[in-house]
């Protein structure tokens, strides 16, 4: 392809989703570390505790995947883009996508601690 029909993004474009990009992957990372040290109180609390914080480093690492995953899909999709409309709407969809992604997993992420914090304060028959 010759240098003059060859498609380029322009500079705000791709500050832009650089800017979304990060603030996604800085929402992500302090999910996780919140993750990582409600994991960690509550695995000091006794064997009972110590399958929940599994399942919380378990879920936690999964999340990470789909998240990584999700990023190098658009990614990748991004340098399939025709035209600047194409990678606004790719852009759109991702972030709206991530966004309600990182929701759901702290939604669930909550139930997960909430149900080994009561199984932690369960008296020991």
């Amino acid at each position: 392809m010759s240098e003059e029909g060859r498609f380029e993004i322009p500079k705000d474009m791709r500050s832009m989703a650089e800017a979304s990009f990060d603030q996604a992957r800085k929402a992500f990372e302090k999910f996780l570390a919140s993750a990582q040290s409600t994991a960690g109180t509550i695995e000091e609390r006794g064997e009972t505790v110590r399958a929940g914080a599994k399942d919380i480093g378990a879920k936690a690492i999964s999340y990470a995947e789909k998240n990584v995953q999700a990023s190098l899909d658009y990614a990748q999709s991004l340098l399939h883009a025709k035209d600047l409309t194409e990678i606004m709407k790719l852009h759109s969809e991702y972030v709206q996508t991530q966004m309600r992604s990182l929701a759901e997993q702290a939604s669930e992420m909550g139930q997960i601690v909430s149900k080994a914090a009561m199984e932690a304060a369960k008296p020991k028959v």
